[in-house]
């Protein structure tokens, strides 16, 4: 299998453009197309419904993405396994998409500069996707905030995030705070549900945005109020960029780590986990 196509099938997956997939990989669009229909044609498939409007993945597209992602991730793990030094190490992490910001950015680079001498993979995905890496053994160890119950896994708490309300309005109260301009992030169906009981009559937020990084630059330059990280804003309520919003009720969610009950590098894993700010 040439793993072009299957780059360029998943590239296609996150798009859903030609164009856009193009310029991902540095290629034509001619190219795309080309890598797409060979796929197809291997396969003996349509992946994806395409029209003028939207690309849709088939339900055989939809089974391929899986098997795609395991083949990647394990190529890219071989390649870097077989080129290392006889004395290193490997260790490949992942991380949600929500939690890289708020605490796994900082933990990356600790882990570099503690452990000098071991090969690292770094990764966010999806927590269905870091799921079925772990059970495919592609992945070490992923940091999730709702990890699914395993048997096969260690599920462990490493951190504890505290959510607090902040707006780039000075002086305003909470009910004020979740009107027109309140921008509700998403932190998962657990805080979701916190938050429909603590506030049960605000209305819907206009806008709605999947991760800290994306509301923090977009409250400080459209303005608005949403619940973050406190250890993400600190530094911007200690120089008066953003304010906290009065009697707003604190979130907090425990960050967790899932690796594999049995796995030649639990040590090292277990070891790399004590560097997560807690």
């Amino acid at each position: 299998m040439d793993l072009k196509l299957l780059r360029t099938f998943l590239e296609l997956n996150r798009t859903r453009h030609f164009g856009r997939s193009a310029e991902a990989l540095h290629v034509t669009q001619a190219a795309v197309s080309s890598r797409l229909q060979s796929l197809e044609n291997l396969l003996g498939v349509v992946l994806f419904e395409r029209n003028r409007r939207e690309m849709r993945l088939t339900p055989e597209g939809s089974r391929l993405v899986r098997h795609a992602e395991r083949q990647i991730s394990a190529w890219r793990a071989a390649r870097q396994d077989v080129g290392l030094a006889e004395a290193s190490e490997q260790l490949v992490i992942g991380g949600s998409l929500r939690l890289w910001d708020v605490l796994l950015q900082r933990w990356l680079h600790d882990l570099r500069r503690t452990h000098t001498g071991l090969a690292i993979i770094a990764e966010s995905q999806s927590p269905e996707s870091l799921t079925r890496r772990l059970i495919d053994g592609t992945l070490d160890v992923a940091i999730m905030l709702e990890p699914a119950q395993l048997d096969t896994m260690h599920i462990r708490e490493v951190a504890t995030i505290e959510f607090a309300c902040v707006s780039s309005h000075k002086g305003i109260g909470i009910e004020d705070a979740l009107q027109s301009d309140y921008v509700y992030v998403d932190w998962g169906l657990s805080f979701g549900l916190d938050h429909r009981r603590t506030f049960p009559d605000a209305p819907e937020a206009m806008t709605r945005l999947s991760h800290a990084k994306m509301a923090l630059e977009y409250i400080n330059s459209i303005g608005g109020s949403a619940y973050l990280p406190r250890r993400m804003v600190e530094k911007d309520i200690e120089f008066a960029l953003l304010y906290e919003v009065l009697d707003a009720p604190a979130f907090e969610r425990s960050a967790y780590a899932t690796y594999p009950v049995r796995t030649p590098r639990l040590e090292l894993i277990e070891e790399s986990l004590k560097l997560i700010p807690l």
